[in-house]
């Protein structure tokens, strides 16, 4: 059996997800986690040029970040060819309720999704979500994921990259070239992280600039460190990371919008620094992001030396695998009545990938039963 390694920090839930996917297809690793070992974690950075996690070393072969299509490559099990009752598209919060409903109404459901807790992951600490005073965004999806595996329900991680329809089946393609028939789909994939757009970006993308702090916080631990955003995920990054961090630049495009009482948090930090209406107009460094330039509103630019960005910025919808399928916002959001349905019978839609107004936890959840339950009636009346 080929050596396998994985570098992880301890929060990180694409680490936990990549370790799942081993132990799930009975792959012996050994775990590494760099946020408390710094010459681990130096060694990591030395063997894979990224200063990010997860790094999952297989023989001679690195992957950097949860590659769900390599590893599927390497150690996963061909998906056998049926036809399910439902194909659910994506696992956050929606995506896992939905999974839920369909399986007690008895429906044969299949989940496929690159993650698994979707944007809810990447929250430090919610404190809006019944039941709960204070839960980490990880810890809540591990409670929702523990619930779907404890059903029969085929949970595959995977990309859909098409859906289209032939007869009365759909037919949902994915990035290992697995192909899935469903008589009914839900759509529940969610969003991505919005790009800066700054030349060089890509660059320095696990080299200094993360979308995921929640994972590679802990190797910034003593650096400086930005965040950029205004909102409650960029002011809620910024505090934590001041505790990790030896300071903190929070570039605010425009004011700051997050609720009041993240705001009484910010103010009581002193290694915060707030630069409002200013944006990041360049990234400076070698191999790795040593200093940015940020431009305010007026004109004026100054230089920031740096180790570390956090991009907390908005999402975008997830949608380009059903564009020209169902009916898209001018947002790039699925369209959906008050019960999840799409113009297109068969399909439905919840979370935040539809044009539901507010995006909470707690409302993808409700939304993504909805769907199911409007699945159901669906399909006892084919």
């Amino acid at each position: 059996m080929t050596n396998v390694t994985v570098y992880s920090t301890q929060n990180c839930p694409y680490c936990r997800m990549a370790k799942a996917f081993l132990e799930k297809n009975n792959v012996p690793y050994e775990s590494i986690d760099v946020g408390a070992d710094a010459v681990a974690a130096k060694k990591m950075i030395d063997i894979s040029g990224q200063r990010g996690v997860p790094v999952i070393v297989v023989g001679d072969e690195v992957i950097v970040g949860f590659d769900a299509q390599r590893l599927n490559e390497l150690f996963g099990e061909e998906i056998a060819d049926e036809i399910a009752d439902v194909v659910i598209v994506g696992a956050g919060p929606a995506g896992l309720t939905a999974g839920v409903y369909c399986s007690r109404k008895m429906l044969s459901t299949r989940i496929i999704s690159e993650n698994i807790g979707g944007q809810a992951l990447e929250s430090w600490a919610i404190e809006n979500y019944m039941g709960y005073r204070m839960v980490s965004g990880e810890e809540l999806m591990k409670k929702f994921e523990e619930q779907v595996r404890n059903l029969h329900i085929r949970l595959e991680l995977d990309r859909v990259t098409a859906i289209t329809k032939e007869g009365t089946l759909f037919v949902v393609k994915t990035v290992s070239e697995a192909v899935i028939r469903s008589k009914a789909v839900i759509l529940t994939q969610g969003n991505r992280p919005r790009k800066l757009g700054v030349a060089n970006e890509e660059q320095y993308l696990g080299r200094g600039l993360s979308i995921c702090s929640t994972c590679d916080g802990p190797l910034y631990k003593g650096k400086r460190v930005a965040v950029v955003g205004g909102g409650n995920s960029a002011i809620q990054t910024a505090i934590e990371m001041s505790e990790i961090a030896s300071s903190v630049s929070l570039i605010v495009r425009s004011t700051i919008r997050a609720d009041p009482i993240y705001i009484e948090r910010l103010n009581g930090k002193k290694n915060i620094t707030v630069h409002l209406n200013t944006h990041i107009s360049a990234l400076q460094g070698d191999k790795f992001l040593s200093g940015i330039t940020i431009k305010s509103d007026d004109g004026k630019e100054q230089t920031i030396g740096l180790d570390g960005v956090f991009i907390e910025i908005g999402w975008l919808p997830n949608t380009d695998m059903v564009e020209g399928l169902v009916a898209l916002n001018e947002k790039k959001e699925i369209i959906v009545d008050i019960n999840g349905k799409t113009g297109v019978p068969g399909i439905f839609a919840a979370g935040d990938v539809t044009d539901v107004r507010s995006k909470q936890i707690i409302i993808a959840a409700g939304d993504g039963a909805k769907a199911a339950l409007e699945a159901y009636d669906y399909l006892m009346k084919q």
